[in-house]
């Protein structure tokens, strides 16, 4: 099998055309609107053809596309996709410059941009607005990604889409181009600004106003945009409910959703403290986790600890598996099994081998297993999913976790800067769960363990939204049914309001639930008055809202398409100018017309080292931002039939991490620049267990805290031997003498971790909490007397001031 790859200089070593990249943030409350401008120049003497691929955010709703020429701007249109092509081949053909822009069937995150016939000497700016929710994190800062690289994405063989995909990509070969970059940020919200935080360096925010409610930041100089750019944003008071009506567009039509006001809620749930502290007693619990290449190293370590914590707090009586996979998939149990002793120390024993070692990213087939085994009577079922990649079809993998989203609720976890965002929270969403992104130097376990306790919540049930609003106005839910609420996790609700009322000017919604067997309510009050200076910007979130959910529906069962489902989403999508998977933005400048002399011909140039690395059988799409050029010679020809005659989707391999130096190659992305920061070839196709083994270091001392926990029993107990007075620090008789006599060995043991956890770890508690509570139940359970004593002497001993109250005794 031959390797060819597009490269991202031209055949005489000449630089690529992209100069530079702008990239201008605003974020309003919790709505981010992104304009990145790319200006090009080609400086060969023959037309080009550019054609990038590039990621974005999953949930992003893109909603302007534009191209300027010399003096001339071209706004590009929204039309159905295979009309777009045509008329952007049409456009080449006569020698007219056009631009094309489109989303990827297989996964929303995905666009490529295709810059056609681009004459000898000639500059375009290409500008791209997009539209995005910030998502909530535990801490309750509000996260904002602009991905840097778009990651190797495996494409499991026989998927839909693994042959033929619109969007190919190939890897890149080594190359320092100076490119100018420059990303800026301004913030505004009713709420006081109170830090901005990034993995990336930043200047000093500049408040705009005493109040603080408006503060711009940018990035330091000299970054490389070799990581992704994360964005932590924090406001005073961030949990309060709020509504904002946004004003129709007035050139459309009265009764459609542009042509409408729309709302959109921001609902946080607050529940009884008397049933958020229960815990429930049930659930089958299945983690999955993935253990393709890519996760080795401290990824998979962190994952190994990260299972400790959970099984560890798993309450008895539960059910549990766990399952793993890469190119195929393997499970601890046939079935899951009842939670206690042995079955945690079986999984124990396994969870310690984990590696990295099962090659690519295929997560359909474990999920179809899990789906197929019966459900546990009164042991609802529980999904945790741990990965670290990208997959080609992201589409498929969702659809397929909705289609079972009444058995089970999932919650993922995104592993680093690669993590897909339309995959991650996709899981959560159609699962009725909660995501997760751990990045940078992020610890894994305190945000898996919070998800942990959302799952052992009471699940919420018979979720309805009831509006109040004045005569004369009708109200059309345009989100789907709220599937999940947890405490302290914002909701969005998007709805469109039809006519006009000339009697009150506020309107009322109530969100009831059912928690615990406990009917309860959120209510909130809001003006009717469409907020100013506001845009369009709900709209194109309502709207991307509907696309998104008409388009899971288009595909059926059968792989079948819904033809009417097809020609309402391109409607909507074309009236609202959101893009959709259906359409695209289609700009053709007509000024120009000379016909080119030749066909656009792809320049093919070898990844340097390619040849190092062994070619196996499954196909691998390497997803990285590319960039392919085309110039002209010979007979006249369509420059998309001749990009697809081109191999730009060949990179067909496999790669084990230790035998191909790619460390050459740059980090790139069209959105951000292109960056050549130094980065490792850690590809997902390392099925070589033998070559991780010999280059695996050796394992350093466990982390105290995890040493401790490691010896807690399923029942909740520690057991009184030298493990434990050496977790502790002590020796077995320093710990063993200052036992009160008629006290229980496993009692004072339990005291003495349980003082150990308050006295050291309580930066750590979110981690520990819950395997404590399980420590606190058993000690009930055995109506242990002294207890006092035991807490007194304990503290003695350690070194601690612990109160008994605060231990939960």
């Amino acid at each position: 099998m031959m390797v060819s790859c597009c490269g991202l200089i031209t055949s005489q070593k000449e630089p690529v055309p992209l100069k530079s990249v702008e990239v201008e943030l605003e974020v309003k409350d919790h709505v981010a609107t992104v304009v990145s401008t790319l200006n090009y120049h080609n400086q060969e003497d023959k037309p080009l053809e550019a054609v990038f691929v590039f990621p974005l955010p999953g949930d992003a709703a893109v909603c302007h596309f534009s191209a300027t020429v010399g003096q001339t701007e071209i706004v590009a249109e929204v039309k159905e996709k295979q009309e777009a092509r045509e008329e952007y081949d049409d456009a080449l053909s006569s020698g007219q410059q056009a631009f094309l822009l489109e989303e990827s069937e297989q996964s929303p995150d995905v666009f490529s941009l295709s810059v056609g016939s681009l004459p000898p000497g000639e500059s375009a700016s290409i500008r791209l607005e997009y539209v995005t929710e910030l998502a909530v994190q535990a801490d309750e800062g509000l996260r904002f990604l602009l991905p840097a690289v778009l990651n190797p994405r495996y494409q499991p063989q026989g998927s839909v889409g693994s042959e033929g995909s619109n969007v190919q990509v190939t890897s890149v070969p080594a190359s320092l181009v100076p490119y100018t970059l420059s990303f800026s940020a301004r913030v505004s919200s009713p709420r006081p600004v109170s830090k901005v935080e990034s993995s990336s360096p930043l200047d000093p925010v500049q408040y705009l106003n005493t109040e603080q409610i408006q503060a711009t930041v940018k990035l330091a100089a000299g970054h490389k945009f070799d990581r992704d750019v994360e964005l932590l944003i924090y406001y005073k008071d961030a949990h309060q409910p709020s509504a904002m009506v946004e004003a129709g567009q007035a050139s459309s039509q009265p009764g459609s959703l542009m042509g409408d006001p729309v709302v959109m809620l921001s609902l946080y749930p607050e529940f009884p403290q008397a049933v958020m502290s229960s815990v429930a007693s049930s659930g089958e619990f299945v983690f999955l986790l993935d253990r393709s290449g890519s996760m080795h190293g401290e990824r998979i370590k962190n994952a190994r600890d990260t299972l400790l914590l959970l099984l560890k707090s798993l309450p008895l009586g539960c059910y549990f598996n766990i399952y793993s996979f890469g190119s195929s998939f393997e499970h601890i149990f046939p079935k899951s099994e009842e939670y206690n002793q042995k079955t945690m120390e079986e999984a124990l024993k396994k969870v310690e081998e984990m590696e990295a070692n099962l090659g690519g990213t295929e997560i359909l087939k474990p999920l179809k297993h899990i789906y197929r085994q019966p459900s546990i009577p009164s042991q609802p079922r529980q999904l945790f999913v741990f990965t670290d990649g990208e997959v080609g079809n992201t589409k498929e993998v969702i659809n397929l976790v909705k289609q079972n989203s009444a058995s089970h609720r999932c919650f993922s976890f995104g592993i680093g800067e690669g993590a897909s965002s339309a995959l991650i929270n996709g899981l959560a969403k159609e699962g009725g769960g909660h995501a997760q992104f751990i990045t940078g130097a992020d610890r894994m376990q305190p945000k898996v363990m919070q998800s942990l306790r959302f799952a052992l919540q009471p699940s919420v049930v018979d979720v309805s939204v009831k509006w109040d609003l004045p005569s004369g106005v009708s109200v059309t839910a345009l989100s789907p049914p709220i599937a999940a609420l947890f405490q302290g996790q914002r909701s969005l609700v998007y709805a469109q309001f039809t006519g006009q009322s000339s009697e009150a000017s506020e309107g009322c919604v109530t969100v009831a639930y059912s928690l615990a067997g406990h009917p309860s309510q959120t209510q909130l009050h809001f003006s009717l008055k469409p907020a100013e200076d506001s845009g369009l910007t709900v709209h194109r979130l309502a709207a991307r809202t509907v696309i998104r959910s008409l388009e899971m529906e288009v595909r059926e069962p059968g792989g079948q398409e819904d033809a009417g489902g097809k020609k309402k989403v391109v409607e909507l999508s074309v009236q609202s100018g959101v893009s959709s998977v259906f359409t695209a933005f289609i700009a053709v400048n007509k000024s120009n017309s000379e016909a080119i002399q030749g066909p656009l011909l792809c320049r093919t140039i070898p990844t340097p080292r390619m040849r190092a690395c062994k070619v196996l059988g499954a196909p691998y799409l390497m997803r990285r931002p590319v960039m392919s050029f085309y110039s002209a010679q010979g007979s006249q020809m369509s420059p998309r039939m001749m990009a697809c005659m081109a191999p730009m989707g060949s990179c067909s391999m496999r790669m084990p991490v230790m035998s191909c130096d790619m460390a050459q190659l740059p980090q790139m992305s069209p959105m951000m620049g292109l960056a050549f920061g130094q980065t490792s070839c850690s590809m997902d196709m390392m099925d070589q267990s033998d070559t991780l083994e010999s280059c695996r270091p050796k394992q350093p001392p466990r982390d105290p805290l995890l040493q401790l926990v490691s010896l807690q029993k399923a029942s909740g107990c520690w057991l009184l031997d030298p493990h434990l007075a050496a977790a502790l620090g002590k020796t077995s008789e320093e710990v063993e003498k200052p036992k009160p006599a008629s006290v229980k060995q496993d009692v004072w043991a339990t005291i003495l971790a349980l003082i150990w956890l308050h006295g050291f770890k309580m930066d750590a508690q979110e981690e520990w909490e819950l395997l404590s509570m399980k420590a606190v139940s058993w000690l009930r359970a055995q109506k242990a007397s002294l207890v006092t004593q035991c807490v007194e002497a304990g503290n003695a001993l350690l070194g601690c001031n612990v109160q008994k109250d605060a231990v939960g005794l």
